[in-house]
């Protein structure tokens, strides 16, 4: 554990750097959108080879332990159960994962890529590429970032008794170094503004899409709506930050997920069935066939604007599952006591894997046939007004007034989660791992999100973003590695008797 003084430093650099980064979003959000462009551009062009051989290398060793012996390891003591039923875990770990960016680019991110590679390929060559390079970044990869930081986090926090803080991997791995500690304490503080920078990038992708969904539905203009929205999701995730975990969180993302698998189920069985089935099966052979050899994939020989396109989508999305690492990681430890290292490992990974596959296979397939049949100018909307592209599209199918309020029904309680869930992460970082934080503290970091949201919000648009989102990444790569070293040694260890 840390001392008292290293904790109130903690929270006092941690609230100071993270409302210095809000207050410059909400005075200058076009200067801090650009400076973090440049920033982000010059590390990808720098350190590309070493973010993607990291994110292999990571999915690799998460593989491995998961099918060793200590695969049968629980998180916790021996005889430890889990805390809730393996349901609404799944639910809440991704809905705290990725479920309003799912959302949010399920048409859209196909379509993009489909934009670029037909310029290389036959349109519907393109369309296979297009669906294999979406579900490579929302799959596997990017999964076992979130499994190695909560694994590390849930084996050292419920097994070797050190709470739920990164640093206690250094401290209880490394007890006679003093160095530790520091490396701990810079650990926690970069995972704070990491976690804070990744999730106010979420709000604003949600507000971008729940305001999309309301024009759509109410006829309003662009932007008119946005700090309505706004104001709307803040309340909205204040409130369950009032409760615990098992009246709040747990049910609105139990409810959340199961509107998000009727909208998908929706669209397969009124749309082309047979051909979104076909899309699925096939994305999944691709997929699993090519995932590793592009995971080390860097375009090296391909000109200028194919090594853009990678940096400005698969470095960039590594980065930003990297900058959620240390919230979803730590969010996933909390509610993870109890299972073993292969369920937590497999569950984490492949689950949500799986559901991405078939998400994309659903709504990018659903894309490409009203595109090839001529049945929409989604390209051109996605060219022009990304955020409309799912509303669009639901606009087609049978009963698209109705989808189109449930659409952003869900997007608005998928930054609800993520903001919760966030906020509780948060709260234990800066009371010394408590996983049960105060609920003063939770509202505090919930208004610090709100603050860093809006800032978001003002660099206007995703590409902005994005941009502030992965700066927020770059030094936590590092801290992740460190992780499984200790994770590895103490597993070791403790077969050893010690």
């Amino acid at each position: 554990m840390e001392s008292r003084a290293a904790r109130v430093i903690l929270i006092a650099a941690s609230l100071l750097i993270t409302a210095f980064f809000a207050l410059w979003g909400v005075i200058d959000p076009q200067g801090m959108a650009a400076w973090a462009r440049t920033v982000t551009t010059r590390a990808f062009e720098s350190r590309g080879w070493f973010i993607m051989l990291t994110v292999t290398a990571i999915l690799v060793g998460c593989i491995l332990l998961a099918v060793s012996r200590f695969g049968r390891v629980r998180l916790g003591p021996d005889d430890s159960k889990p805390e809730f039923s393996t349901l609404s875990w799944l639910a809440m770990l991704f809905s705290a994962g990725m479920g309003v960016g799912l959302l949010f680019w399920g048409v859209a991110e196909p379509v993009s890529h489909h934009i670029f590679i037909s310029e290389f390929q036959p349109p519907r060559e393109a369309a296979v590429s297009a669906l294999f390079v979406t579900n490579f970044h929302w799959g596997m990869h990017a999964w076992a970032i979130y499994a190695a930081t909560g694994l590390a986090v849930a084996y050292f926090g419920f097994r070797r008794g050190e709470g739920t803080l990164i640093s206690g991997a250094f401290l209880n791995t490394f007890p006679d170094d003093r160095w530790a500690g520091v490396v701990g304490w810079l650990a926690n503080l970069v995972a704070i503004v990491a976690v804070a920078i990744g999730v106010a990038g979420s709000v604003a992708m949600g507000v971008f899409q729940v305001e999309r969904g309301a024009q759509e539905v109410v006829g309003a203009a662009p932007g008119e709506l946005t700090m309505f929205v706004f104001a709307l999701l803040f309340v909205g995730w204040m409130v369950p930050l009032m409760v615990d975990l098992r009246r709040g969180m747990a049910v609105i993302a139990n409810a959340t997920m199961l509107g998000a698998v009727a909208l998908m189920l929706f669209i397969l069985l009124a749309g082309p069935t047979h051909y979104m089935m076909n899309s699925i099966t096939e994305s999944v052979g691709i997929y699993l066939w090519n995932a590793f050899e592009h995971g080390l994939r860097l375009f090296t020989f391909g000109d200028w604007r194919t090594r853009e396109w990678f940096r400005e989508w698969t470095l960039t999305y590594m980065v930003w599952w990297i900058a959620w690492a240390p919230f979803v990681g730590v969010f996933i430890a909390r509610i993870s006591r109890g299972r073993t290292i292969r369920e937590f490992v497999l569950g984490v990974i492949l689950v949500p894997t799986v559901f991405s596959v078939m998400w994309f296979g659903v709504f990018g397939g659903a894309a490409f046939n009203l595109i090839f049949d001529r049945l929409s100018n989604l390209s051109f909307i996605v060219e022009n007004d990304l955020e409309a592209a799912l509303f669009h599209m639901l606009s087609v199918y049978p009963l698209g007034a109705v989808t189109r309020v449930v659409a952003a029904v869900i997007a608005f309680l998928f930054v609800i989660t993520s903001v919760v869930s966030a906020s509780y992460v948060l709260a234990m970082f800066t009371s010394d791992g408590d996983p049960d934080p105060r609920v003063r503290l939770k509202l505090t970091w919930g208004a610090l999100l709100g603050a860093l949201g809006l800032a978001m919000v003002l660099s206007g648009g995703i590409e902005g973003v994005r941009a502030v989102t992965a700066l927020g990444a770059m030094p936590f790569v590092f801290i992740i590695l460190m992780l499984g070293v200790c994770l590895i040694r103490s597993l070791k260890r403790e077969e050893e008797g010690e």
